[in-house]
């Protein structure tokens, strides 16, 4: 897997950048129609929300256009803009929904929105009486106390003489709280609450599973599943074997090897005091990149967790950040590799296919999701090219 990350032919910039990022198209492509596959005789959507988590709604989003994807799910009617020249003929679902002052970028770029509260459903009616006909979701709460309508509001819908008759919706749909844990018996409580909406809403398009709802099995998958972590390489279900492909890989400059002596302390506040002789490696990447300040290594009093602190990889081992990690900064403990094996100037493995985005994530005592959206601004990107 590791080969598949190596660039040969990389532009300078990239080469030289003190922070470098690279994302796998084709491992994206990979994952969704694995998603695809595991979703049976539903069909797989693609979520690229958050500038599809973090790395770049454009290259992936027509990766996955490519790839087959048809129904793609984005967060605010902005992104949804941003998709659209990119999946031409794709349905786009705005999970915020819509709000007065919106209509015209809905209407220009062809999006739909996911109705989910009692006010945005009486403005859209509104909408509707002047403009007639154009496609909505609804999105009913089944248990999660999040977005949506509630059920008896959803199902009164449905004989309410009362509404525009271009009230058309062309998916119903709800999300899983626990689907990430197949023990939680609020999965079938939900289930068996989407079955009632799902009927009342007969010939419409139902949606309940995202990512780990579709390692659910087939009952969670109604009519679409709407993968989204998955794609991107990320755990999807707790305390399983991830069996998606890794798509990113985050990696820093070493600036400077130092030398420290036994007794003396590393970073800010003093708190980690070094028990040997030591050679340190300066890696230009801190909290401002998404490397979280609770990454910090062994010393640290944030918090009582116990977390133990990241880790990277350089050299073909996994050295421990030392001490806490700064805004631009963070200290990696080489002592334990041979002197000739690391130099500055070289590269350290942030996340990737040796460091597991999700092992990052629990060293931080946060989850994928985070990592990747909370990518800063400075790492200079190069995408793989993805499979028509």
């Amino acid at each position: 897997m590791t080969d598949r990350f190596t660039i040969l032919d990389a532009p300078e910039e990239f080469l030289s950048a003190p922070l470098r990022l690279t994302v796998d198209l084709s491992a994206i492509a990979e994952n969704w129609r694995e998603m695809a596959r595991r979703s049976g005789k539903a069909r797989a959507a693609a979520v690229v929300k958050a500038d599809a988590y973090g790395l770049g709604i454009e290259d992936v989003g027509q990766v996955l256009y490519r790839a087959g994807a048809r129904d793609f799910f984005v967060a605010v009617p902005a992104e949804g803009a941003t998709l659209r020249p990119y999946a031409p003929e794709a349905r786009i679902f705005v999970l915020s929904g819509i709000w007065p002052g919106q209509e015209e970028i809905f209407f220009d770029n062809d999006l739909v929105p996911v109705i989910a509260s009692e006010e945005q459903l009486a403005f859209w009616m509104a909408v509707l009486t002047e403009r007639g006909a154009y496609p909505c979701a609804l999105h009913v709460d089944t248990g999660f106390n999040r977005l949506g309508l509630p059920m008896a509001d959803a199902l009164a819908l449905t004989d309410d003489v009362s509404r525009p008759a271009s009230l058309d919706p062309v998916l119903v749909m709800s999300h899983l709280a626990c689907g990430d844990d197949p023990s939680s018996p609020m999965n079938r409580q939900q289930l068996d609450k989407f079955r009632e909406v799902s009927a009342a809403f007969e010939g419409v398009d139902s949606s309940l599973s995202a990512s780990a709802g579709i390692f659910l099995g087939s009952d969670y998958h109604f009519d679409l599943t709407r993968p989204g972590i998955a794609l991107y390489g990320g755990e999807a279900v707790n305390g399983a074997k991830n069996p998606m492909q890794p798509v990113v890989k985050a990696e820093a400059r070493i600036l400077q090897i130092r030398e420290a002596k036994a007794g003396e302390s590393v970073s800010y506040g003093a708190t980690h005091v070094l028990a040997r002789d030591s050679r340190l490696a300066v890696a230009s990447v801190g909290y401002a990149d998404g490397y979280l300040r609770n990454l910090s290594g062994s010393g640290i009093p944030l918090r009582d967790t116990g977390l133990p602190g990241a880790h990277g990889v350089v050299g073909g081992k996994r050295v421990p950040v030392i001490g806490r990690v700064t805004m631009d900064l963070t200290i990696f403990d080489i002592t334990d590799l041979p002197d000739n094996a690391v130099r500055s100037g070289d590269y350290i493995e942030l996340l990737g296919p040796s460091m597991p985005l999700d092992d990052v994530a629990r060293a931080a005592g946060t989850i994928g999701y985070e990592m990747l959206t909370g990518l800063g601004l400075r790492y200079e990107r190069i995408y793989l090219e993805g499979e028509d």
